[in-house]
């Protein structure tokens, strides 16, 4: 099953920050009542009370109280629950100095206050500091005495890191964050297979990053040798590209076909989810270039739907009108898409019933981000799409006049 299925997949490392917990201090609080002033309020006293708290420990203690990382984290979440993140996110990285000083270099003390300063960089948009901030994490979760459950939400937490690094184009050859993203998902789905075995739902977080990173490796020009970036990038990470491109297809449908096992093994919890799986396992194959594998795979998903209220809503969602490919949530490559299709650039096109775009034209007259439209005018001319099905045949059908909003400013 699932071992089967993802036998002779591997590579090569890194982590990222997730959600956090409230500490103990912050717990006792009640629960906000009355006005948002009064709210405001409230914050506003329980802050300026752990501020005094913190300048009463040091007075008694030193700088170097063991107790202060602890009550620095709840005035860094306070900070952040304020978004006054540049302020949470310096108390954070205190924290983690003082609590490296007090129970040791690799202690796990340092984790949630690494995580949440993480979040408010994040949040200022800082994301240089962020992956700084990520690479040290990494040191400390690799050396901490953590529990499976810990190590796999690193590994996630990373994987997730580096699917945003890259599409933040971070480095110069950005193409290294997706190897150290796919390792990253393969290193939390062997934890989670020797730990709970190839039928545990557990499996999905790790197999669905994996089918990220494989879509964003098919669709990456990676550096050919003749590239020049300074660094000796082009060299170096060209021979591990083209086994990752060699590879890339089979890959991609083994990870499929264990997510369609899981999902089909579990759709007691959620019946829907089979057929999502199955319809992106045509998906898979329509943006390989597998058209008659793809309208199979998408006829299969078509015929699972019971003929209920429920099943008409995800033939709707699924097939109701053309979807531009990948169609992953975490992987949006199509542009700054405008909120409910307001936006300043309109771009007209035809989807074909085998998922071919045609007759692409600009149709605002804004004049405004030429160079964006035409960026996006030559991705579209390359995507493939999910076509639009008749819903009552179940036939995949041409169609015309289909408007995409772009927000040039998002």
């Amino acid at each position: 099953m699932v071992i089967c299925a993802m036998k002779g997949l591997y590579l090569a490392a890194l982590l990222m920050a997730g959600a956090l917990a409230a500490s103990s201090a912050l717990a006792e609080v009640p629960p906000a009542t009355g006005s948002a002033e009064a709210a405001d309020t409230r914050a506003l006293e329980q802050r300026r009370a752990l501020q005094a708290a913190i300048t009463d420990l040091e007075s008694e203690y030193g700088a170097y109280s063991p107790v202060l990382p602890e009550r620095l984290l709840s005035l860094g979440l306070a900070l952040q629950a304020e978004g006054r993140h540049a302020e949470a996110a310096a108390v954070f990285k205190r924290g983690t100095h003082l609590a490296r000083v007090s129970t040791g270099l690799y202690s796990t003390d340092q984790l949630p206050l690494l995580e949440s300063e993480i979040i408010s960089l994040q949040a200022l948009g800082d994301y240089r500091a962020v992956d700084e901030r990520q690479r040290y994490l990494e040191r400390v979760q690799s050396k901490a005495d953590l529990t499976p459950e810990q190590r796999v939400r690193g590994l996630l937490q990373q994987g997730d890191w580096q699917r945003q690094a890259f599409l933040l184009s971070l480095d110069e050859e950005p193409g290294l964050r997706l190897l150290q993203m796919w390792e990253y998902y393969r290193l939390a789905l062997s934890e989670v297979l020797e730990r709970q075995g190839e039928a545990s739902p557990e499996l999905l977080p790790p197999l669905y990053g994996m089918l990220q990173a494989q879509y964003l490796i098919a669709g990456y020009r990676w550096a050919e040798p003749a590239d020049d970036f300074g660094n000796g990038f082009g060299n170096s990470t060209r021979p591990l590209a083209s086994s990752y491109l060699r590879d890339n297809f089979s890959k991609g449908q083994a990870v499929l076909k264990a997510i369609y096992d899981l999902e089909r093994l579990h759709s007691a919890t959620d019946p829907a989810a089979p057929v999502r799986a199955r319809t992106l396992m045509g998906d898979w194959l329509l943006f390989h270039g597998d058209r008659e594998g793809a309208m199979t795979a998408y006829a299969e998903a078509f015929a699972e739907l019971a003929d209920d209220a429920a099943a008409q809503a995800l033939r709707t969602e699924l097939f109701g009108e053309p979807v531009p490919l990948p169609a992953l949530e975490g992987i949006n490559v199509h542009g700054p898409l405008a909120v409910e299709g307001d936006g300043d650039i309109l771009l007209g096109l035809a989807v074909a019933a085998d998922g071919k775009v045609s007759n692409l034209e600009r149709l605002d007259d804004s004049g405004e981000a030429n160079g964006l439209a035409n960026r996006l005018m030559r991705a579209l001319r390359k995507t493939p799409f999910r076509p639009r099905f008749d819903l009552a045949s179940g036939t995949p059908v041409a169609t015309d006049n289909l408007v995409m909003a772009y927000d040039s400013k998002r």
